[in-house]
């Protein structure tokens, strides 16, 4: 049994939402903790940055107001993910928002740093640090992290290539805290598979962004719902670092998602393509490798509420 932080003791379904860029917000996070599952977002995704005052108030507002309604049934933490890449000129003003409402959880990514995690320790709250290999587990520990998100082969956005089995396998070697994996998860079996792996929590991102509460354009909700694995193509072309995208939405962008050239690593971009003005995440989907499981929009905690049913139907034949 790993060692979970305090933060977790609310927390009754081990399954982490993830920071959707652009697409998660607060009505989202919100309707993902009181379904009962860890609700997160990116902080840059409220622009300008002056608004992330704002949603951080209407969420702790508001979950406060619902264990308030509902102490038997409390809310699950949520968490907000944080850009610690150099690119990223807005990270100590947003450091700062989070210590002012002391949110519970703290999701970093592109890099790990020491100052960072120090900093969310300061007003008591839990690092997660997402990585594609054990290498980059290790550094993220050494350098003050409380837990692990190893984002597998198949995760929707920036992933590895790395099979999930192999990612948890080598990391519970050596770690015993939070570990929350990510890969192609989006039915209650393969939240239980992952608990069977090795793995605290299912990281799930996709399927929420087929949610009524997510902030993605129709278009996005609905390709998801019609696509599955053989839509889904890996690339580094739109941001340097290889992910995983819809290939529907690269064609409408007007480019071959069989033939997309490869991008020098070394010139990372999060915004534009530079080609034909295609934006990646706005107008480039990212998309894991599981949404053959969804097949409508649905609202969170109906979405939520068939992960729940469906894990225990999972538990259930194993016990046959």
């Amino acid at each position: 049994m790993s060692r979970l932080p305090a933060v977790f003791d609310k927390l009754r379904f081990p399954v982490i939402g993830s920071p959707l860029f652009i697409i998660s917000n607060p009505k989202l996070v919100i309707a993902q903790c009181t379904s009962g599952v860890v609700g997160s977002m990116p902080a840059l995704n409220a622009r300008p940055a002056e608004q992330l005052d704002e949603w951080l108030a209407e969420i702790t507002e508001a979950l406060a107001a619902w264990d308030k309604a509902n102490p038997d049934n409390p809310a699950a933490p949520f968490a907000i993910n944080q850009i610690v890449h150099k690119s990223n000129d807005r990270l100590e003003h947003d450091m700062q928002l989070c210590a002012k409402y002391k949110v519970p959880i703290i999701i970093t990514s592109l890099g790990a740093r020491e100052d960072v995690n120090q900093a969310v320790h300061g007003w008591g709250g839990v690092v997660l640090h997402d990585v594609i290999s054990n290498v980059f587990a290790h550094k993220a520990i050494e350098k003050g992290a409380d837990g692990l998100i190893p984002v597998a082969a198949g995760a929707g956005g920036h992933a590895s290539v790395k099979s999930p089995f192999a990612m948890v396998q080598e990391i519970r070697q050596w770690f015993d805290g939070p570990l929350a994996l990510s890969g192609s998860i989006a039915s209650g079996g393969a939240i239980l598979a992952a608990q069977a792996m090795g793995a605290d929590f299912a990281y799930i991102g996709s399927a929420f962004i087929a949610t009524e509460e997510a902030r993605a354009v129709e278009g996005y909700k609905q390709m998801i719902c019609d696509s599955n694995s053989d839509d889904i193509v890996y690339s580094n072309f739109y941001t340097g670092v290889h992910g995983n995208y819809l290939k529907g939405s690269i064609r409408n962008a007007g480019m071959d998602p069989d033939h997309l050239p490869e991008s020098d690593p070394s010139k990372m971009n999060f915004g534009t393509s530079g080609t034909a003005g295609a934006k990646a995440w706005k107008d480039i989907w990212g998309c894991g490798q599981g949404i053959g499981a969804i097949d409508r929009v649905v609202p969170t905690a109906e979405l939520v509420a068939r992960f729940k049913r469906e894990y225990q139907e999972a538990r259930a034949r194993l016990a046959l």
